[in-house]
């Protein structure tokens, strides 16, 4: 999807809540469907369509952890670090998929824009520790070889 079609979507996106500032919320979070994340300019239109301070909009988008403000990946990749996965070596498989992903430690998202690696305290799954959910995909149980073989999979499916 190219710029133009993104922004008649993000009129469209208007449009269908009214230009409502109580939808403020439903509007962000489809808009960053869109674009995978809350781009500035986007922001400073929505606030200016809305009539409402783009402080306001950028309060919002900061408030909420499920907006972001940074591009993200085709494939956000979120591994856990909390308790049960720390202790069975949740570590090892970050190490890895920084490495196998090309992310340096204060990167997120690599530079062709494939990936996004985010550690996140807790998923929910510690029965299945260590956890890695790619997407909506939930993978327990890992290891430095299977979470290296899952990205070569990956990889190998994006060469086609």
């Amino acid at each position: 999807m190219n710029d133009t079609e993104r922004l008649k979507k993000v009129d469209e996106i208007l449009r269908e809540y009214n230009h409502t500032p109580s939808n403020l919320i439903a509007i962000l979070q489809k808009i960053q469907d869109i674009y995978t994340y809350l781009p500035e300019e986007i922001m400073r239109r929505v606030a200016r369509d809305l009539d409402i301070p783009p402080a306001h909009v950028f309060g919002v988008a900061t408030f909420y952890s499920h907006f972001t403000l940074e591009p993200k990946g085709k494939y956000v990749i979120r591994v856990c670090d909390g308790t049960a996965c720390h202790v069975k070596k949740s570590e090892e498989i970050i190490k890895v998929l920084r490495t196998e992903l090309g992310i340096k430690d204060n990167e997120k998202t690599s530079k062709d824009m494939l990936f996004t690696l985010e550690i996140v305290a807790c998923l929910g799954a510690c029965g299945i520790a260590p956890v890695v959910v790619i997407g909506e995909e939930v993978h327990g149980s890992m290891d430095v070889e299977k979470t290296k073989a899952l990205i070569a999979e990956i990889k190998k499916g994006e060469a086609k």
